[in-house]
């Protein structure tokens, strides 16, 4: 089987930084949330917003607008 070091230093690096927090889950989420505030760097959120412009027409629609829209026949 083929061994890559790197996946390797990246699993020995993760076992250890979890092993820092006793693998306590919400410990670790909230240093890396306290290193994230600290970085200075720009947090980008990249979730859909409600009331995209739909990318043919131009217009500004709600995207629940195509759950609620069961009139359509298919063509």
């Amino acid at each position: 089987m083929f061994r890559d070091e790197i996946i390797e230093e990246i699993h020995r690096i993760r076992e250890e930084y979890s092993r820092s927090f006793n693998y306590d889950l919400k410990a670790i989420v909230a240093d890396l949330q306290k290193q994230q505030a600290e970085s200075g760097r720009e947090v980008v959120n990249l979730s859909r917003k409600r009331g995209l412009t739909t990318r043919w027409s131009g217009r500004t629609r709600d995207i629940s607008e195509d759950a609620k829209d069961t009139s359509r026949g298919s063509t």
